[in-house]
């Protein structure tokens, strides 16, 4: 199986660039081709805007490996559509009922131990689903996990107890360097989806993805009074644009600080006579 990321260009080229623009020159290709092909997914705006990136690529390296001029990639101006960030945090309740079942899973043996403990791990570590899909033994050490390739380039993540605890409950495979084994002799599990899906529904979460417990790990943090900063070195953004999309999220505790210190007060001073009753005594 293919990185989740290369997957996904490869995607792009066969199933939305190909049937387009496949049978072009690399040299021909001009904007309005380019422009046309991402106008052609603007009820899709996420896809539509992968594909022109992916474009992107594909024709800078033309232009280094000299298929094209230089500065003439058709991609240039071609703006991309607005998108509408998904977020969506597991609530406590949701976060109990999510462990029922992951523990009810693992007991009646109709998930397998390494797909629960992926998505505990996801969970516990606010990692990205391939970093902890991909993950191999040998990358963790006493300090965390180091992994060689990330997003983000190399990149170092805490091990909490919680999720060393996890790890220390998985059996180890022989000849399989990964921690979160498939089905494949010596190979990592590749496909995460399907369980989740079943184990979402008997959670009552319908509609909740993968990548929605990386969200629930930050909005978590941030909620709980966490610099914001600090919050995205755990995540891995290389930006603190990135992380800013949970900064409203820092308000809760705050407004939980201005309520508990105003009701002490409150206490000492005493609440104030109703208007109506200073009339009566004056």
């Amino acid at each position: 199986m293919l990185p989740r990321r290369e997957g996904e260009y490869r995607l792009a080229i066969d199933l939305f660039i190909n049937p387009a623009i496949g049978s072009f020159k690399t040299v021909d290709v001009e904007r309005r081709d380019v422009a046309e092909l991402h106008h052609k997914f603007r009820h899709k705006p996420y896809q539509a805007n992968r594909t022109l990136g992916v474009l992107s690529k594909m024709f800078n390296l033309a232009e280094i490996w000299g298929l094209r001029p230089d500065g003439s990639n058709p991609c240039r101006h071609v703006p991309k559509y607005r998108e509408v960030k998904r977020e969506r945090y597991l609530s406590q309740v949701e976060l109990q009922q999510l462990g029922q079942v992951l523990t009810e899973v693992e007991q009646d043996g109709s998930e397998t131990l390494y797909a629960v403990a992926a998505f505990r791990l996801l969970l516990l570590t606010g990692c990205r689903p391939g970093e902890i899909q991909t993950l191999q033994w040998q990358f963790i050490t006493g300090d965390g996990m180091e992994l060689p390739d990330t997003k983000t380039g190399a990149r170092r993540i805490p091990l909490p107890k919680a999720a060393r605890a996890v790890l220390s409950a998985l059996p180890r495979l022989p000849g399989n360097p990964y921690v979160i084994a498939g089905k494949v002799p010596g190979k990592h599990a590749t496909d995460l989806q399907h369980p989740w899906r079943r184990i979402r529904e008997r959670s009552g979460l319908t509609g909740v993805r993968i990548h929605d417990l990386r969200h629930t790990y930050a909005s978590n943090a941030v909620s709980s009074g966490m610099p914001i900063q600090m919050v995205g070195r755990l995540l891995g953004h290389s930006q603190i644009q990135t992380t800013m999309r949970y900064a409203h999220l820092a308000d809760d505790p705050v407004r939980r600080a201005a309520e508990e210190n105003a009701a002490r007060l409150d206490a000492l001073v005493g609440a104030p006579v109703p208007s109506h009753l200073l009339r009566a005594v004056t």
